[in-house]
């Protein structure tokens, strides 16, 4: 670039270029086609220049390079004294957005956007309030004639009245600079002759345009004809004569600190939010499928965990009514002393007196077959004492329990397991007082237990014959000695203590580890921590329906991208930024996904609901539904962000070209 003192002394002309070069081409081999060839150029505040030349002379591109559109290849160019080469990308477009107004050939409006709406861009862009915005819309495209058709889209208007709109917005943020690239080409005469009365009104009032057209008499009517051809200028009717400035406009303030304003973040993203409602809205069949992953993903993960912590819950209370205070003991192997077994009644006495303990029950079980009348059925017996439904929480539902009087004198009564009831005496009321045979001795009936269900991997608890610990042993299998010991700790906060402490009686008993001892508390808590991994599994399985969903948001938003090419130009040379386009898509993205959740989240509690109506063991959390939601709002922010960086790093005059 040129340095200052290229430009000459004195005051300072609006736009100043010198030696302007632009190349296209010239990478990978291929030949550098050069458009403009060292223009040299000066236009002054309140000027009517046209720029005239046939097609192919370099004309579109010296407006891009005078709308700062684009960069020169070569060359220098003053903005009011101030080096543009020195501006980055945000600089250019504070630039475009404070001091041009463009009106293009093929009028460039926003398709999904209304008249009014299309006006209020570079406003919102430049942080211009709500109310004011709309208001000086309203005002514009009323004294542009166009009051009748604020809310009309651009398909619903005429051209001449699209390029009423697109001049409308030009003066939107104060129109010092328009620009028009052939504003009357792709209309009627009629239209024609109104879009130049009206820009000569504008060149009266002080703005500066600057017209471009291949048209000599539309050119005639500017002030000053400036001829390019094979991109050089050939001909200035105003090279050497003053320029004359009618009233213009207050020059632009160029400090820095204007550079970073703008829209402010929520007033962006509120217009950013509605402008993408509307886009799905317009494409709602395709938006509908792309929402169907991140609803499937978010539903899975309501309903999988519902299902887990209901499955969990319900396993808990299973395991928890045998008691968690609980210590379990049996024999290891054969003892020197006790011919297989190693736990006698002599160390269960002596375990009654460690600290801790509160209770010690002896079992004795088997499997035996058991007759009432012309049935059998082979079932679990197993002898206990008379402390079991206190012990192990389980109720007796009919009846009554055996008593310890009965263990003493080896009683032949007996308790049934509801399961078994139903299954050993199918046409009987009440199975109390009843009489069943268990080899060739009778047992009366006591009592039938309360419903208590199979544990996993486990023996059916209801299906199970219960004795008293004396009679079982010696009358049923004919061993006096336990085949496994219950022991209830006084504390359940002190299981692990008293746990130890009968190990260590026991050791100091057998000096041999001829047994082993477990506790409810720890068989829960690794049932607790396998449903945990189970749920987990389950939920990670689901969100895989997310990562696919968010892969469905990033193709649609690319499509977008490669769709709406031509509104992101429109946008940037209106002044956004490229955070500004950045937030705009990444806004559509999330709204996809905000949609998908909510939606998905109905569709969980729904299918959740139906579950419990079918008595599937569900409970809902709401961190789940939270964390389903918010995984869905990350999902649209990462799988958005690719399509969003990819179109805020659009060149302008490509975007606008449709490229």
């Amino acid at each position: 670039m040129s340095g200052a003192d290229d430009f000459g002394a004195g005051e300072p002309p609006l736009i100043a270029l010198r030696g302007i070069r632009k190349r296209y081409g010239g990478n990978d081999g291929a030949p550098a086609i050069e458009v403009l060839r060292g223009v040299d150029l000066e236009i002054r505040a309140g000027e009517f220049v046209a720029i005239v030349g046939a097609s192919g002379s370099g004309k579109s591109t010296l407006m891009n390079m005078l709308g700062c559109l684009d960069r020169p290849s070569e060359g220098g160019y003053r903005f009011a004294g101030k080096d543009v080469a020195g501006m980055d990308a945000d600089e250019l477009a504070w630039l475009r957005r404070e001091a041009f107004g463009f009106v293009f050939q093929g009028y460039h409006l926003i398709a999904t956007e209304s008249a009014r709406e299309n006006v209020e861009v570079p406003a919102l862009y430049a942080g211009m309030p709500a109310a004011e915005r709309h208001a000086r819309a309203v005002m514009l495209l009323e004294r542009l004639g166009l009051g009748d058709r604020l809310d009309n889209r651009p398909s619903q208007m005429s051209g001449g009245q699209q390029q009423r709109v697109s001049i409308a917005r030009a003066l939107m943020n104060g129109g010092r600079i328009i620009l028009a690239d052939e504003p009357t080409g792709a209309l009627d005469s009629k239209s024609g002759a109104e879009v130049m009365t009206l820009l000569g009104e504008l060149a009266d009032a002080g703005h500066t345009i600057i017209l471009i057209t291949h048209d000599r008499k539309v050119a005639a009517q500017a002030r000053r004809v400036i001829e390019v051809s094979d991109g050089q200028v050939v001909a200035d009717s105003g090279a050497d004569a003053p320029a004359v400035a009618r009233g213009a406009l207050p020059p632009l303030d160029l400090s820095r600190a204007k550079y970073d304003s703008g829209a402010s973040l929520w007033s962006e993203l509120a217009d950013a939010a509605r402008a993408a409602w509307r886009v799905l809205w317009i494409n709602r069949f395709r938006t509908g499928l792309t929402l169907l992953g991140i609803v499937i993903g978010v539903a899975s993960v309501i309903v999988m965990l519902a299902i887990g912590l209901g499955t969990r819950q319900q396993v808990m209370a299973q395991l928890g009514a045998f008691g968690s205070n609980l210590l379990y003991m049996s024999s290891r192997g054969e003892s020197s002393r006790i011919p297989g077994r190693s736990i006698t009644l002599g160390d269960l006495e002596a375990l009654a007196d460690v600290p801790g303990v509160a209770h010690v029950l002896p079992n004795v079980t088997g499997n035996k077959v058991i007759r009432h009348g012309n049935i059998d059925v082979q079932t679990y017996v197993r002898g206990t004492g008379a402390e079991l439904p206190r012990i192990q929480t389980w109720p007796v539902a009919r009846g009554g329990f055996f008593t310890a009087e009965d263990e003493h004198d080896m009683a032949t009564v007996a308790v049934l397991g509801s399961r078994l009831a139903e299954k050993l005496m199918p046409d009987v009321a009440n199975p109390v007082g009843q009489t069943i045979l268990i080899g060739n001795v009778p047992f009366q009936v006591l009592g039938v237990m309360s419903a208590k269900g199979a544990l996993t991997g486990e023996q059916d608890q209801d299906d199970v014959l219960l004795l008293p610990f004396s009679t079982a042993g010696i009358r049923v299998f004919g061993q006096r000695e336990p085949t496994y010991t219950v022991l209830a700790a006084a504390d359940v906060s002190r299981v692990a203590e008293v746990e130890q402490a009968i190990d260590e009686v026991l050791f100091e008993r057998h000096r041999i580890r001829d047994y082993g001892i477990g506790n409810a508390a720890a068989a829960i808590a690794a049932e607790a921590r396998t449903q945990d991994n189970m749920t987990m599994m389950l939920s990670l399985i689901a969100a895989v329906s997310l990562v696919v969903g968010g892969i469905g948001v990033m193709n649609v938003m690319l499509m977008t991208v490669r769709e709406r090419t031509r509104e992101i130009g429109i946008r940037m040379a209106t002044g956004a930024r490229r955070r500004d386009i950045l937030r705009q898509f990444l806004t559509e993205a999330v709204l996809v996904s905000v949609v998908g959740g909510v939606a998905g989240i109905v569709a969980g509690v729904v299918l959740a609901g139906l579950l419990l109506v079918w008595e599937v063991p569900v409970i809902f959390s709401l961190s789940a539904i939270a964390g389903a939601f918010g995984c869905a709002v990350i999902t649209g922010l990462v799988f958005g962000f690719m399509p969003a960086r990819k179109a805020s790093g659009l060149d302008p005059v490509v975007a606008l070209m449709g490229q």
